[in-house]
């Protein structure tokens, strides 16, 4: 089945995937990662992007982020495709695309699924068996999120600044949602969302979000289909 087209909402939090062309490494080294962070950072300051949580894996990568216009998202995203393709086809030696198509995205219900899904992205490292704890892997918002260690390209959502009083209560509050049990349920409708450009959120929330992007945002009840369910997005 074709994904849906992208569709982007002013304050509405996004689960964003990149990867790389051909499951092909977009990150090789340290600095690779330190200059995508730095030139990611600038980036959402220009356009206002709130980033949350975040992952960069070896080939691809994960974030969540709010945005403050309808076109944060897209312009933040193609102003670090720009500068970190050049940089990463000029260190090695390569030409043509990094990116493997159009990056994935879908907006989430805050109230619902924003925890779910800083949690999923910061856990990756851990199901891919490369570290045993969120904390060991240095490429990820865990250790700001849950420890309080410094990291520019972070902007704490509301939700998270409710988590406790100050700073302490609020990693650890954090720290404790991260390790609770995983509902499977909750964890398979992250990944479909995303994979099938659903809204995540409940059933006002794709209401919602339908009407205003004049679109589907949710699977189809079994049966026949609805008129203009293909309709394009508002913002491209």
């Amino acid at each position: 089945m074709a994904r849906l087209p992208r569709y982007f909402a002013k304050g509405v939090p996004q689960h964003v995937i990149l990867r790389g062309n051909n499951r092909d490494a977009i990150f090789a080294s340290d600095e690779d990662c330190e200059f995508f962070k730095e030139v990611l950072a600038e980036a959402a300051r220009r356009y206002a992007l709130a980033i949350h949580a975040y992952v960069l894996m070896t080939n691809h990568l994960h974030l969540l982020a709010t945005p403050g216009t309808a076109d944060s998202l897209p312009k933040t995203l193609q102003s670090l495709g720009r500068r970190y393709v050049q940089y990463f086809n000029y260190r090695y030696r390569r030409t043509g695309t990094l990116w493997e198509g159009r990056y994935r995205a879908t907006v989430i219900e805050a109230e619902t699924y924003l925890f779910e899904c800083m949690r999923y992205i910061e856990l990756n490292p851990v199901r891919a068996n490369m570290v045993a704890h969120p904390a060991a892997y240095p490429w990820s918002s865990y250790r700001a999120n849950a420890e309080g260690q410094a990291d520019a390209l972070l902007t704490p959502h509301l939700l998270y600044r409710r988590l406790g009083a100050d700073a302490r209560e609020r990693q650890a509050a954090y720290g404790e949602l991260v390790r609770a049990p995983i509902d499977e349920t909750r964890l398979e409708a992250v990944r479909q969302s995303t994979h099938k450009g659903w809204a995540l959120g409940g059933g006002r929330f794709q209401v919602k979000i339908e009407r205003l992007t004049a679109r589907r945002t949710m699977p189809l009840p079994k049966g026949r289909p609805r008129k203009g369910d293909d309709s394009s997005c508002l913002t491209q």
